[in-house]
């Protein structure tokens, strides 16, 4: 009886974890600000106004990251007004590197170790991406993996 409890409320835990809201809080909100050098590359979100921008936080280890990176290459490609931007969580700045290079990822990304970028947006688990207005207004968040070049996404972006 006591083990059955247990998985209880580890399966009740681990879905209420997963709940994370149909509407986040900070949508209609000004987007975080932040300075991201990783010793290759620079983000800066505010030299990025003017433009929509799809900040999406992911890590190369990140098996719905990795799933959905093709997508984000070929939406870079087909919508070259927006700036795609990268924030990776990756530890290990070789494996980053490796990758990179790999993937043949041509996209803005920067490493940020520390998560600060994280941190500021509240996010919790990889992926999430925010698409951010040309005002600095986050207008959308989409939490897992997509298909950046669906007609749903696609012709979103192409309104904003």
């Amino acid at each position: 009886m006591h083990k059955r409890w247990a998985g209880a409320v580890l399966v009740t835990a681990f879905l209420a974890g997963c709940d994370r809201g149909d509407h986040p809080g900070n949508i209609g909100k000004p987007a975080p600000e932040f300075v991201m050098n990783d010793g290759a590359q620079t983000v800066d979100l505010d030299k990025l106004r003017g433009r929509i921008v799809v900040l999406n936080l992911w890590a190369t280890w990140c098996a719905p990251c990795v799933e959905e990176l093709p997508s984000l290459l070929e939406l870079q490609r087909r919508m070259p007004q927006l700036a795609v931007v990268g924030v990776s969580t990756d530890q290990d700045e070789d494996v980053y590197r490796h990758f990179l290079v790999q993937h043949h990822v041509d996209l803005l990304t920067v490493r940020d170790a520390d998560q600060r970028v994280n941190a500021l947006y509240g996010t919790v688990q990889i992926p999430e991406t925010y698409i951010i207005d040309r005002n600095g207004i986050i207008r959308r968040k989409f939490i897992g993996a997509q298909d950046w070049t669906g007609p749903e996404i696609t012709d979103y972006l192409s309104k904003l």
